[in-house]
Formats: C-alpha cells, structure tokens, sequence
C-alpha cells in the first residue's frame, strides 16, 4: 500500500513545484554563490543576487515642509468636510492624546482611535495650502510594490508625488493627481491602464484617486507599481523571468523604480463642493494615517542582505565587492571595472564578480561570444576554462599528455588512445561536445 501513497506524494510535489515554476515571487535570486565539484575540485559558482524585499518605512526618515504646518501650534478645532456644524476633532501639539506628529503616518496600523499626522487648517485662503512631506532613506531602494498612501481627510484634489535619485539634491514627477488634470496641470488625464510597454516611462495625470464627494470610503491614493511590472510579466506576474530580462536590457527601466527618497506635495485640500465655505475654513486640512513603501535594498545584485546600522542601511556585500550599494570593486579586486551583476540569464544570471589584481589587466580570460574555450572548454564566469579531461591550459589549448611520461607519442599517452580511436567515434564525440556547448550558452527558461 506504501507505493501508490508514495506515487501520489511524488505526483503533488511536482504540482507543487511546477506551479511555483509557473508563478515565481520576487524571492529569486536570493542566493550568491554556491560550492561545486570541478575537476579542479571544489570551487565556488557565483550568482546574482538581491536582497528580499521589505516594508521600507521602518527605516525612513520623514520631513514635513513648511516646519509649522503641522496642527496644534497653537491648539485648533476641526470641523467635519461633509457636516460643518461637527466640529469637535481636536489638536494639541502639547497634549499627546490630541497631537498628531508625522511620525504617526508610519505607526503600527490597526489602532483605535486611528492615530495619524494632521496639517493645520486652510486659514489663509485664498493664499494656497501647500505641504511637503519627504520621506528619506539615506540608501538606493528599488520599489516592488504599490506606494499607498491612506488619507483620513478628503484626498487631496491636487497633489505631486516626486522622486529623486541623488538624495534630494534634485526632483522629478513620479505622478499628478487632481481632480481636474487639464486644469490643474495642463494633462490629459490618464490611467495605468492607458500604459504600454513602450509608453511605460512616460509621466501621466490620473483623476482617478482625486474625484468624489464620499470620501470616507475612498482614503488610499496609489502610485501602481505591480501595474506596470504586469506590462512585461502578464496580469498575474506569472511570467518573471519576461520582467527580470526587460529589468536588464531596457534603458532607464530599472532606474525608474529606484529612489533614495520620495515626496508628497500636497497641493490642494479636498473641500468636497465646487465653492470654498469661507466661513468655515477649518472644514479645509490634510490629514494622512498611513504610507506604505515596499521595496528592497538596491546592492547592484551583489548581495542578498541589507543590514540596519547606526540609522544607515547597508547591503552586505558579496562578490568581492564594496560600498553603500555594492558598487565598486574591493582593494585589491580591480583585475577588471567593475560592473552591475546580471539577471541574465535566467534563473542565476550572471554575478560579474569582481576579480584580484594578480590575474593583470585583462578583464575576461575566456568569452563564450569571442574569445571560446578550445577543445571542448567551456567558460566559467569569464575567468577560466573548464576543460575535457584530455586537454589543459587557460583555454584548454594544450593537449594533457604533454605532461605525462613519453609525451604524447608513447603507447600510455592520452594521445595515442585518442590516435587509435575510429574516425567516425571521433566525429560523434566532437558532435555532441559542440552540441552541449551550445546548450550551455543558451540561458535558462524559467
């Protein structure tokens, strides 16, 4: 009875593994480097790889711009946007039950009373009420999910959310979000969905999260992520490895989902009617319980670690490699320039290790495109070739019995066993070396 009970847990665990074949996660590429078994002996494969991705608001700092925006300095009553005779939500940034810091946009969720970050009233209209927030990691991060962000006021009905790529030193639109694009903007409003693969960087103005009087049931404001991944992957992200390929070959891809900080600029308050009550602008605020930021560390796919230290994130380098974001070469591992490892091809891709000084200046010593392994070789990470067992050498040019007692004329030499060996054998050896050879440079499908 055993065997049809093993037959059947056999034939589960190879669902189980195809549908995870099928539906990959962002977990790939989470190992560096393994030891394998050479002729040589034991050695070390390299890989690419990342770290996991993970909620980034644990390690941000937060700004909020004008300083004194932030209510209860001095001490205010709120009144409600869809009924203005309630007004009993206090702020008081001395009392601690009544303030609400920027620091509460990033706490635990799930409180009762929600607890969230508020701005002070639009008391100086018709003068704008404008607001940034800036969120700063101190660290290259690469964004793999929506960034949502949870509104316990009225969403905004304009508002700018801004990247930078340098720390701050300089700023560009990530997205528009208004009511009305064309008049707020100057854009045609638009949708993720409008996107294609080829239109995929292009900068857009949605109405989408901006419109509505029923604001107590339409809080989150996203920029879509996971949207724009599925223009390569499919609607499910079932097809990664499309991703990870256009991630490696397409120009500014990568870099438009990497950041070292993001801002919010609120630009205007939702006031829920075409008219502003100037008799009670206190109806008028912006207030935001929640941001989410899911992403991972950006280590050029030279490190599958990233490590809080001293308020700083740090990717724990691999690959002889160094640096904030792993991108230089160690001292003393500059043989070759150093280069971003490779998601390609998959599942390992390629981890360009950097190698010691000692190999000289010459950066590849085989290129399976160039520069092949002779014989039968095949190249290993661009440093060296793996040779038949009849033939040695840095590119497996000399024939082994050179080596061995009676050169490679005596009767026990490699060379006279292959001498004796029938012209056609020869033919089907060579064949199928040629043919294992090209099956190895062809890259893996996942």
């Amino acid at each position: 009875m055993r065997f049809p009970l093993v037959l059947t847990l056999q034939a589960l665990w190879a669902s189980v593994c195809q549908t995870m074949q099928h539906y990959p996660a962002w977990g790939h590429y989470d190992v560096c480097k393994s030891q394998v078994y050479t002729d040589e002996g034991l050695t070390w494969d390299y890989m690419a790889c990342q770290p996991e991705a993970m909620d980034m608001t644990k390690y941000l700092k937060v700004t909020v711009d004008p300083p004194n925006i932030t209510c209860g300095d001095p001490p205010e009553t709120y009144c409600a946007l869809e009924n203005p005779y309630m007004c009993n939500n206090e702020c008081d940034a001395e009392n601690e039950d009544l303030a609400h810091p920027p620091e509460l946009m990033f706490d635990f969720e799930g409180r009762n009373p929600t607890t969230f970050w508020q701005s002070s009233s639009w008391k100086k209209y018709p003068k704008a009420l404008l607001v940034n927030i800036t969120l700063s990691w101190s660290k290259t991060i690469e964004l793999t999910d929506d960034i949502v962000v949870t509104f316990e006021s009225g969403r905004p009905e304009q508002m700018v959310l801004e990247k930078s790529l340098d720390y701050g030193k300089t700023w560009q639109p990530y997205q528009f979000y208004a009511t009305d694009c064309l008049d707020a903007f100057t854009m045609d409003a638009k949708t993720v969905q409008d996107l294609t693969q080829h239109t995929l960087l292009d900068i857009i103005c949605t109405e989408e999260y901006s419109r509505g009087y029923v604001w107590k049931y339409d809080k989150t404001v996203r920029f879509e992520i996971k949207d724009r991944f599925a223009l390569f992957a499919g609607p499910r992200l079932h097809n990664m490895a499309s991703l990870y390929g256009q991630l490696d070959t397409t120009k500014n891809l990568r870099d438009f989902f990497t950041i070292t900080d993001l801002r919010v600029r609120l630009l205007r308050p939702a006031t829920g009617a075409t008219m502003v009550d100037e008799n009670n602008l206190s109806r008028y605020f912006y207030a935001i319980s929640d941001i989410k930021v899911q992403g991972r560390c950006k280590c050029n796919l030279h490190a599958n670690s990233c490590v809080f230290d001293k308020e700083t994130l740090n990717c724990e380098c691999e690959h002889n490699t160094t640096g904030p974001d792993c991108g230089r070469c160690k001292r003393n591992y500059q043989g070759r320039t150093w280069s971003a490892g490779s998601y390609l091809p998959i599942p390992k891709g390629t981890a360009n290790t950097c190698i010691p000084n000692s190999i000289g200046p010459v950066t590849r010593v085989c290129d399976n495109e160039l520069l092949r392994c002779q014989n039968g070789g095949v190249c290993l990470n661009n440093l060296r070739c793996q040779c038949t067992a009849a033939f040695t050498g840095l590119l497996c040019e000399k024939p082994r019995c050179e080596s061995e007692l009676g050169g490679c004329g005596g009767p026990d030499s490699g060379q006279a066993a292959l001498s004796s060996t029938p012209l056609s054998t020869l033919l089907l050896l060579l064949l199928g070396s040629t043919l294992l050879r090209e099956a190895s440079y062809r890259p893996a499908l996942l």
